[in-house]
């Protein structure tokens, strides 16, 4: 009997092999490395939908955005390419933003629909938008263009930028589903607001759960086609304003913050219970990463209150949480906490369960996974700083060497890593923490990532030669406009 078993299940496996998989690409906003239990076993904030999409696929544990804020990061994850290479050469775009993406470079969403993908978003986009005017003043009643549906998206539902960044509206297929607005007043931190329209159907407490509930309608709808599907939902949480709804308020013991770390968890769940119920959870790859590291401080040898004392303060002490891990720095930083980020790879027919993997990968690596799993071949122009991680979630090598990983941060600052090493080509962490320094400014500093994580050792003086050689490295790749 058990030999039969086993062999129906490898029939099985194998055709759901053979099939396209579903794609489901779950994009966290500002969650740090170490919010998630499952890769920080101190952390008390319950996760249990991470943990468990975790032991069910691949951890990589050495996962990294390409930049250490949004708006850069989601552009290299679309389209497989740097966004140093585009006009935004620091910081991000905010909520009124021209379109970043321009019409000739493709996405993913635009390359799988070619290869026969429903392709759809739910969430934030903050890739800028062409909003209509009438007498200078946006009109919400005329459609929105150049947004995710004239960028490979059969269907869209987004919020235009962060939740933080006025207008706040949804936008359904390029319009704006009620446009009647409020003026939304300004608010500080931890529910953190800029001053501007609000529709009043857009309450910031909802949020996660009306993104949930679009979602899951659209794996229900998706599932009942022929041609499988590409869900990106990039989230808008734990991003400012750290507003849980309050049925979670008060249930992580650790502020406004990590209860709302945990809506986020319970979120994901919701979505992955969609794939059950659809009874499609084993042929779809769900793939769970943030866009940069947490914007919570670690405050060391602080005397004062943290976020658990005092719900204002942007920050914990090392024994309450450490939203980062181990890792220096903070969101926006060059440093190793402004992007080194959850990356959870789950899909049933083709990884195996409860496995790791350490090798340095890139979101940018996203686009050239699933052309890899679908079998389709990248123009010369396509994803140009995208390498496959499909062998990888298979337990084996690169199937071609990849180039050192390129990380920036919100001012400009560049850092190039390769193996243990890390070469910071700045003087500070060219984000938040202080001193902040100048890109390509000396003394630059060489981390050995591997010796020491936290990077509190310049290793620069007694390993010159490898200065230079990541150096020269790091030139070449920003002006070859390729990697791949």
């Amino acid at each position: 009997m058990r030999l039969v078993l086993t062999l129906v299940f490898l029939l099985i496996t194998t055709q759901l092999a053979a099939e396209q998989p579903n794609i489901l690409l779950i994009m966290a906003d500002d969650m740090g490395y170490g919010d998630v239990q499952a890769l920080n076993p101190d952390s008390k904030i319950p996760t249990p939908n991470l943990n468990q999409l975790c032991k069910q696929g691949m951890k990589f544990t050495d996962a990294h955005t390409p930049s250490s804020v949004c708006t850069p990061t989601r552009y290299a994850l679309l389209t497989g390419r740097y966004c140093w290479r585009t006009s935004l050469k620091r910081g991000v775009l905010n909520g009124y933003g021209k379109p970043l993406i321009q019409p000739n470079r493709e996405t993913i969403a635009g390359f799988l629909s070619k290869a026969g993908y429903q392709t759809g978003i739910v969430g934030k986009w903050h890739l800028g938008l062409d909003f209509a005017k009438k007498d200078n003043v946006l009109d919400f009643n005329q459609p929105v263009k150049n947004g995710p549906n004239q960028r490979g998206f059969d269907y869209s539902y987004i919020i235009p930028a962060s939740l933080d960044f006025p207008p706040y509206v949804y936008i359904e297929n390029g319009r704006v589903t009620e446009s009647r607005v409020v003026e939304q007043p300004a608010q500080k931190f931890p529910a953190f607001l800029r001053k501007g329209p609000r529709s009043e159907q857009l309450v910031m407490e909802d949020c996660l759960d009306d993104l949930a509930d679009q979602a899951v309608k659209f794996i229900k709808r998706s599932s009942k086609s022929s041609k499988p599907f590409f869900l990106y939902l990039p989230l808008t949480a734990p991003h400012k304003p750290v507003l849980a709804h309050p049925r979670f308020r008060g249930k992580s013991g650790l502020g406004e913050y990590g209860d709302f770390v945990h809506q986020v968890d319970f979120t994901v769940g919701q979505v992955l219970k969609a794939l059950e119920a659809q009874q499609i959870k084993d042929n779809t790859l769900v793939i769970y990463t943030s866009d940069n590291g947490s914007f919570m401080y670690r405050l060391d040898d602080n005397d004062g209150p943290d976020h658990v004392e005092d719900k204002t303060v942007q920050g914990y002490k090392p024994n309450h949480h450490q939203a980062n891990g181990e890792f220096r720095g903070t969101k926006a930083d060059i440093w190793e906490a402004g992007h080194h980020v959850p990356f959870f790879a789950s899909w049933p027919a083709r990884i195996k369960p409860n496995t790791t993997c350490s090798q340095t990968i890139c979101l940018t690596d996203v686009f050239a996974t699933v052309a890899d799993i679908v079998r389709a071949k990248l123009s010369d122009d396509s994803a140009p700083d995208s390498f496959s991680l499909y062998p990888l979630m298979q337990g084996k090598d690169w199937s071609r060497t990849r180039a050192p990983v390129i990380h920036h941060s919100a001012a400009g600052m560049f850092a190039i890593r390769e193996g243990d090493w890390k070469l910071i080509l700045g003087n500070g962490s060219g984000g938040r923490e202080q001193p902040r320094g100048k890109p390509f400014s000396k003394p630059y500093h060489l981390s050995n990532m591997r010796l020491d994580p936290r990077e509190k050792k310049n290793f620069y003086d007694e390993n010159p030669e490898i200065a230079s050689r990541l150096e020269q490295k790091c030139q070449a790749i920003i002006d070859s406009g390729r990697s791949r």
